[in-house]
Order: structure tokens, then sequence, then C-alpha cells
């Protein structure tokens, strides 16, 4: 580039730091033998006062306490009834069907009708009438 002017370069020195540690850092095992061996104070109790007490959430729990304790009552989900899986059971034999081949006729997977017919479901309306339908057999309500 003639004729422009005389070139220069930028020569100033570029001062790259790094950043200053975060408490992770801080507590880092090389850092904390770093400070025993320099004789620096290594005691982080100093700086954190009630620390993971929660007390929020501890002050209103001492009303509820008792009540909780004193709790009895049994929670369970409703399981499928005996009548129901002999039923199951019976009109499935009826129509010489297998586990998996009712569960497609019903579009649902063999582990349901599985489930149902050893009493660890939870009863659905949807799946039953879905059953009643294919084996053509009454399984709610009064027979």
């Amino acid at each position: 580039m003639a004729g422009v002017g005389p070139m220069t370069q930028d020569w100033e020195p570029v001062v790259i730091r790094k950043r200053a540690p975060n408490s992770a850092a801080k507590r880092d095992e090389k850092t904390v033998n770093a400070a025993r061996r320099s004789g620096a104070d290594i005691n982080p109790s100093e700086n954190v006062f009630n620390a993971g007490t929660n007390k929020a959430a501890s002050s209103s729990t001492s009303l509820n306490t008792k009540r909780l304790d004193d709790d009895t009552e049994t929670l369970a989900h409703e399981r499928v009834p005996t009548e129901l899986k002999k039923a199951i059971m019976q009109a499935r034999g009826e129509k010489k069907l297998t586990q998996s081949q009712l569960a497609q006729l019903i579009n649902e997977k063999p582990q349901v009708i599985q489930e149902y017919e050893s009493g660890k479901a939870i009863p659905n309306q949807q799946i039953l009438s879905k059953l009643e339908r294919a084996l053509g057999a009454k399984l709610r309500g009064k027979k």
C-alpha cells in the first residue's frame, strides 16, 4: 500500500489472567493441601453459619409431626379381585386362547393379561370392557 502512510504495529503487552477460584475449587483437596503446607487457615466452618440445617423447612414441621406419627392408615392400590381373575382365566380357556392371543385381540401387551390373571394389576375399566368384548363374557358387576 504505497502512499498511504507509515505502517506501524501495536506491540503493547497483552496480560491474560486466570479467573479467581470459585468456592468449589477452594475446597479442592489439592488446594487444601497447599494451604496446609503454607500455614494458611483452612477451617471452612468459620465462614458458614447454619449450613445444611434448612431452618425454613424445619420451622413448621413440628406442628404436623405428631399427626404424621399417629397416622396408622395403610395406603394401597386396589388390586384385581379373585373372582375376576378366575372369570378371565375361565373365559379365556373356553375360547381356547393363550394370554398372548387375548392380548393381541384387545391391543394390549401380554404382560397386562398376565398381571390381571395373577391379581397384580390395578383394575382399569377400559381394559376390562375390552376383555368382556373379546371373551364374550360379563366380568364386571353382577353375573
